[in-house]
């Protein structure tokens, strides 16, 4: 089962209002998740939308904020809602279509995109297909968009500074994430290990570190088992870095040694360094507001 799309809630928020009741706000998002959206896994019912918002709350949300402005639902005080005459009659499908001649504000959330149908005899028809998202879809989408770029642009850029250089950039990394303080090993006798964290301040517990910048080709069995054999017998963890890949005898030999072996490339290395504000800084924060029911809630 997927998340529901804003004006796939439309029905089954009218049929929880349909007993008449008044209900708050979020007894309503409560009553349409345990009747309609049961078989959501527990990742989908917590992921979450670039506000913090749960992603399943904010469609019903504004799948009953479009069934207001349709006249389906009204608020009978602040922070309630309760169903409409309107919607009680109301057995058909529906859908944002069938709300758009009823309040010229969908107009503002609705998107046309043209696509092309060839029929068997290669007649060429143009189709006009309505891509309907809510606001907080919108944004999240520029969000996702912009993201990737800057994660494209960041891998590309690590893959063309000096390979010193990125080893520095990986040990910085794993501070940001609060592994402790690193160490760098010499460039003429590193043995194959870039750098040591020390878990503890005395040292007792260390993670070897090695970072390998490739701009082409991937990591092979024979660098993991070069990796493994280069940590002395203080330690029994590593965490080994590229700009590449690792193929899939590299990813086995990591899997099956004694040691314990993490293998972080080029994709999940940008996507820590983004999360963890390596390498990137923030440029612009946007503030998105909302009503708070909670504080109508206290009257």
């Amino acid at each position: 089962m997927e998340i529901p799309k804003f004006d796939q809630t439309f029905i089954p928020i009218l049929e929880v209002l349909k007993d008449g009741k008044v209900y708050k706000y979020r007894e309503l998002i409560e009553a349409v998740k345990s009747k309609f959206y049961s078989k959501l896994t527990e990742e989908q019912l917590k992921q979450e939308t670039k506000s913090g918002d749960l992603l399943i709350d904010n469609r019903i949300g504004w799948g009953k904020t479009y069934l207001k402005k349709g006249g389906y639902v009204e608020s009978p005080q602040r922070g309630f809602v309760q169903i409409t005459e309107k919607g009680k009659n109301h057995t058909a499908a529906l859908n944002v279509r069938d709300l758009e001649n009823e309040a010229s504000l969908f107009e503002f959330y609705k998107t046309e995109k043209q696509s092309i149908s060839v029929d068997t005899s290669g007649k060429k028809t143009q189709i006009n297909q309505i891509d309907i998202s809510t606001p907080q879809d919108l944004i999240d989408e520029g969000f996702n968009r912009i993201e990737s770029e800057v994660k494209s642009e960041l891998l590309q850029k690590l893959k063309s500074i000096d390979p010193y250089f990125f080893e520095k950039v990986v040990l910085r990394l794993l501070k940001k994430m609060g592994y402790g303080e690193f160490i760098e090993t010499s460039k003429s006798n590193d043995g194959g290990i870039d750098g040591i964290i020390n878990e503890d301040k005395l040292g007792l517990d260390k993670i070897y570190i090695q970072a390998k910048r490739f701009n082409e080709g991937k990591v092979r069995e024979k660098d993991i088992r070069n990796f493994i054999g280069a940590m002395s017998g203080d330690t029994n963890k590593g965490v080994f870095v590229t700009t590449s890949e690792f193929d899939d005898k590299a990813i086995e030999k990591a899997r099956s040694a004694h040691h314990k072996i993490i293998c972080i490339d080029g994709q999940k290395l940008v996507s820590l360094m983004h999360e963890f504000n390596v390498g990137i800084q923030v440029k612009t924060t946007y503030d998105i507001k909302q009503i708070d029911e909670d504080f109508f809630d206290e009257q």
